[in-house]
């Protein structure tokens, strides 16, 4: 059998060790397909791969039907919209994520983005605290639970919007659960996104929504920038010149965002969530070791085809 570690964006090198630990002592061909640039690089790597461990490559159906004998494909991280489910699923291939492993990384940078705009980007003028503000978590999941904690430290006031989620994983976190996502934008002056881009979502995050939000108010997206209407978040940052977005992923009319809103809008030059030696460590690890039990034993516990 072979994994194909296939990482336009490799791997730390420690993260690689790691998972050719994990591959080689089951007994498994470990085979790696770093900075490849070209597509056709991948799909003649992928040919006699029974297993690809990926970041944010994309494995659309050209690559799933070029791999012959491919049986699972893992990806190193929360988000799996860069995998063609419906294609894997219909050549009958498990495709994993590894959840929880880049969590605390990404709600980090959640304050870490938001400190730096609220102080103004440390120019010598006087800024704005977060403590005794209220913050809205928009998805409760093990990204939402580590903006909590980290939230409830610093000493705010903290909410969630999670019809998944029971309220009393809610309660225990110390978060007042919201059972109505207008009240948890009416609510809070800072909102935290941290829904999927699915059909329900994608564009979801509009003007009648966020008109609502209160003086002063702060959307920070660390998700996906298709769940925002960009075209009525502008119209709502013409009209309130109070409204500030923070996001990890630049939106598509970042330069109009940029000229129009200059210091109330700040986008990381690439997705930075999981851009630790720590998150990159233990998601490809944890891919390794899901790889292998699928591979070795059929267990798809992470699996998100079905």
């Amino acid at each position: 059998m072979k994994i194909l570690v296939a990482t336009d964006k490799p791997f730390a090198a420690v993260a690689v060790e790691g998972i050719k630990k994990e591959v080689e002592s089951a007994g498994i061909e470990l085979v790696l397909l770093e900075k490849y640039g070209e597509k056709s690089k991948l799909l003649e790597a992928v040919a006699d791969a029974d297993g690809i461990i990926i970041r944010s490559d994309i494995i659309d159906a050209e690559v799933i039907d070029a791999a012959k004998n491919l049986k699972v494909v893992v990806r190193a991280g929360a988000g799996y919209d860069n995998v063609d489910l419906a294609a894997a699923t219909a050549k009958g291939v498990c495709v994993m994520n590894t959840p929880g492993q880049n969590s605390n990384a990404v709600a980090e940078l959640v304050f870490g983005m938001t400190i730096m705009v609220m102080r103004n980007y440390f120019d010598g003028t006087s800024g704005s605290e977060l403590k005794g503000k209220s913050l809205g978590i928009h998805a409760f999941g093990q990204v939402g639970r580590n903006v909590a904690r980290i939230a409830k430290g610093i000493g705010m006031d903290v909410y969630a919007f999670d019809p998944y989620c029971p309220d009393e994983a809610m309660v225990e976190a110390g978060v007042t659960p919201v059972h109505d996502i207008n009240e948890l934008y009416s609510k809070c002056q800072f909102v935290s996104l941290h829904i999927p881009a699915t059909d329900e979502t994608k564009k979801s995050i509009n003007y009648d929504l966020l008109k609502q939000m209160p003086k002063n108010a702060v959307l920070i997206n660390t998700a996906r920038k298709e769940v925002i209407d960009e075209e009525s978040l502008i119209k709502l940052m013409e009209e309130r010149t109070d409204f500030k977005y923070i996001s990890d992923i630049a939106p598509a009319a970042a330069a109009e965002f940029k000229e129009k809103f200059d210091k109330r809008c700040f986008f990381t030059p690439k997705k930075m969530g999981a851009q630790t030696a720590e998150a990159n460590i233990n998601a490809g690890i944890a891919a390794a070791k899901q790889s292998v039990g699928y591979l070795k034993n059929g267990i798809d516990k992470f699996r998100v085809n079905k």
